[in-house]
């Protein structure tokens, strides 16, 4: 008979909580882990894994259209949706199974239940058949986040829906509504543009991509445009009338109201924490506007009880909630660990043009004070670009003017997911611009735009 009593106990597999998990376990500590669904979370099963897969179909069908620009013939080039669909399913499924067998390697007890509070130690593990409990002597919360509702936007399945219903449309549709331009939606637009149908983005803040800086924003917004996308920012959808296959949207637009119609309406407005069913109240938890409220070492409110990733929220990003969970099986196995700081996590969104950010946007450096200065460098002028018929978009440095802090980078165009990792290294070495311009990039590469913005914010850019 199993023994129900552990040293710690996580609740969710995504790509913090299984992290958490395995950590754990390779520190000694006899570990459970607690999974409502699939093995792997929302990041692997509905999230990150199939829709990068989507995403590179659609990528790569975008340069077999431009194939006669690199010499080449290529007729009858059109999507197989269905295909499309199951190579992605395919994806998550590898996944999940590659979580599974680190799960066994590790010798990690997993149950599958939807789990909720008896006590700060003692964890109810529910199915639909039955009901067990499990005790340990910490609890990491990992349960993650689901897609965030609009009044009159309520999702339906069917002609209103969220990211998950969005991966696995029967088909593509003629005419598609994307309320929200964050990286969700500005993915699903372009993958959705790509294989055909009419796309309209409803943003109700002023520029597409918020977070990001200013030029690469507005960079993606005429991109985008020019793929033939509508935009409308600082708009909001104000009504619906539900009735035939095409619904009519009421678009509130600074130029007056704006009618569109669409068979699919994706809503794309962030997320809310799971926290509901976990009896939280039994134990005495604290949340901040939804959230699980934790210190940099992740711990809450309550001894032995922690939380990571999205139900601890922002930055709502899978690899920040693995490295929260890494930190918080090293404090609970008393490692002298220096905490999190969200600092120098980089942010990417997956459409075309490609994004890859970190650290503060040239506004923000401002408003904080600091003596600005910085550097761009566009893909135009490089050499690997050029060859590659990649030349849309830019790196640019962020930089402290007295000393050459780097502040943050900003990074537009191919390979930029990739290209951000070396600002991230050198960041937390807290190397200045001048490291990045004078260290020797490989030629002919994309990396050398890096070095060639870190040169233009110091004044020393050869190729501009």
């Amino acid at each position: 008979m199993q023994e129900n009593k552990y040293d710690a106990a996580v609740v969710g597999s995504g790509p913090g909580g299984y992290v958490a998990a395995i950590r754990t376990a390779q520190l000694g500590l006899k570990t459970a882990l607690i999974e409502r669904d699939r093995l792997g979370g929302i990041c692997l099963n509905w999230g990150c894994i199939p829709t990068k897969a989507l995403l590179e179909s659609a990528r790569l069908l975008d340069e077999m259209r431009r194939a006669k620009e690199f010499g080449l013939v290529c007729t009858d080039v059109r999507p197989d949706w269905e295909a499309i669909v199951k190579r992605s399913r395919a994806a998550a499924e590898r996944m999940s199974k590659g979580v599974e067998f680190l799960l066994k390697k590790n010798k990690i007890d997993v149950h599958f239940g939807l789990a909720s509070f008896e006590n700060k130690h003692t964890l109810k593990i529910q199915t639909d058949t039955d009901a067990k409990t499990i005790t340990a002597g910490n609890i990491i919360l990992a349960t993650g986040a689901r897609a965030r509702q609009l009044p009159g936007l309520e999702f339906d399945g069917a002609h209103i829906i969220g990211y998950r219903e969005a991966l696995t449309l029967h088909e593509i549709p003629k005419r598609i509504l994307i309320v929200g331009a964050g990286a969700i939606g500005m993915e699903f637009a372009y993958l959705y543009s790509v294989m055909g149908a009419k796309v309209t983005i409803v943003e109700l803040l002023d520029t597409v991509l918020p977070i990001e800086d200013a030029e690469v924003s507005n960079l993606l917004d005429r991109s985008f445009s020019k793929r033939g996308i509508a935009i409308y920012t600082s708009s909001k959808v104000n009504s619906v009338q539900k009735t035939g296959s095409e619904w009519p949207y009421t678009i509130e637009t600074p130029k007056g109201d704006k009618e569109v119609a669409a068979e699919v309406c994706l809503v794309a407005v962030g997320v809310q924490a799971n926290t509901e069913q976990l009896g939280i109240d039994k134990v005495g938890l604290h949340l901040a506007r939804g959230f699980f409220k934790v210190d940099n070492f992740m711990r809450t409110n309550i001894p032995g009880i922690y939380a990571i990733g999205d139900c601890a929220g922002a930055p709502l990003l899978a690899h920040a909630a693995s490295r929260e969970g890494i930190c918080a099986a090293e404090t609970i196995a008393g490692l002298d660990n220096p905490g999190i700081s969200h600092a120098n996590v980089p942010g990417c969104t997956y459409c075309h043009p490609q994004i890859g950010s970190v650290g503060l946007t040239e506004k923000k450096a401002r408003e904080q004070g600091y003596d600005v200065k910085t550097g761009k460098y566009f893909f135009r002028a490089n050499g690997k670009a050029v060859a590659a018929g990649e030349t849309d978009g830019f790196v640019k440095f962020v930089i402290d003017a007295k000393y050459g802090e780097v502040l943050g980078v900003h990074i537009v165009g191919p390979g930029a997911p990739e290209l951000i990792a070396e600002v991230v290294l050198g960041r937390q070495f807290e190397l200045t611009a001048k490291e990045f311009a004078t260290t020797i990039h490989a030629h002919p590469t994309l990396s050398e735009a890096v070095m060639e913005a870190a040169g233009d914010a110091l004044g020393k850019a050869i190729h501009i």
